[in-house]
């Protein structure tokens, strides 16, 4: 792939819990290209965010532990690198909107002692006046109105809508490549979702960022992405342009994720997935999805299939597909 500026090969990421790890991710591979936006779709407890803090260099250890597998950030293996070099990371290079605006911003300080200290930390200043300034000014880049009066708010004066554009504010208030952006609008309603979805757009095409969409809205990531990973339990079992995995689904789980969309034309109640995400401390062997598959074989059970390449960029992990699907 041309111009990759994020390519995460393999990662293996597991929990210590009591008695053992939970082997959550098994092996996920993806790349993100300059000024790319990519959507990361799946059910809740995939491994999306586990993905994501990870390529952050923001997992908690312990409780987990990467077992293998590399991720590249310009060329750079971030699992390799000292904190002073993840630090810079961070700083400059990938920024990162958590899901609940609520836990994200700490209560007991204003949202100016907040968004102070981010660019102080991100970009070394320390003249009160200068940081103030780029304080205002990242207010202003989320449309957020009276931007003086919110910095000397507390979180909980405000409301989601506006606690969500606050956390923008904080992820780009410094000049970023890449802005991971995990579920922005589950906890808002569905319109300030879409303002909020419509400011991140704005905001990367004006600065020029590759963004990584997580969420569970298959129209959230239709709308607003140029290539899809679907994700399951710790895996990528299909990648595509946004358009061919809307207009030819191939992999049965993400088959059974579009017919979990509600249908607004009187033709019956949506489907669900029958079973549930296995037990990550004895996942299935072979192929993650066969318990819950209708189309298993038994090489399913055997052996987990690679990511197979059906036409162009469209990839399946299926062995329907594969070219050794009866080896």
């Amino acid at each position: 792939m041309q111009d990759v500026l994020l390519d995460v090969q393999d990662l293996v990421v597991h929990f210590r819990v009591y008695g053992g790890y939970l082997k959550v991710l098994d092996g996920v591979t993806l790349q993100v290209r300059h000024q790319e936006r990519v959507g990361l779709v799946g059910e809740t407890g995939c491994g999306k965010t586990t993905t994501m803090k990870t390529i952050m260099g923001i997992l908690p250890k312990p409780p987990g532990v990467v077992r293998g597998g590399r991720i590249l950030f310009k060329g750079r293996d971030v699992l390799s690198m000292r904190p002073q070099e993840l630090e810079h990371l961070r700083r400059s290079g990938i920024s990162m909107i958590f899901q609940d605006p609520t836990a994200a911003l700490n209560p007991v300080f204003t949202v100016g002692e907040q968004l102070e200290d981010a660019i102080r930390y991100a970009l070394g200043k320390r003249d009160h006046a200068s940081v103030r300034e780029v304080a205002l000014s990242a207010l202003q880049s989320v449309a957020l109105p009276d931007p003086p009066r919110i910095l000397e708010s507390y979180p909980v004066q405000l409301s989601g809508g506006m606690r969500q554009r606050v956390c923008i504010a904080l992820a780009l208030a410094c000049p970023k490549e890449l802005l991971i952006a995990d579920e922005p609008g589950t906890s808002l309603d569905v319109t300030i979702q879409d303002q909020i979805l419509r400011l991140i757009h704005r905001l990367a095409e004006e600065r020029k960022m590759a963004v990584i969409l997580i969420s569970h809205s298959l129209g959230v990531i239709r709308e607003w992405t140029e290539r899809v990973y679907v994700m399951y339990a710790g895996t990528i079992v299909e990648e595509a342009k946004t358009g061919e995995l809307f207009a030819r689904p191939l992999h049965p789980y993400t088959e059974a994720l579009m017919r979990c969309v509600p249908k607004l034309t009187g033709t019956g109640i949506a489907e669900g997935i029958p079973g549930r995400i296995p037990d990550y401390f004895d996942p299935p062997s072979g192929c993650r999805f066969h318990p819950r598959c209708p189309h298993c074989m038994d090489i399913c059970r055997q052996r987990k299939p690679q990511l197979f390449p059906v036409d162009g960029d469209h990839r399946v992990a299926c062995f329907l597909f594969g070219r050794d699907s009866h080896g």
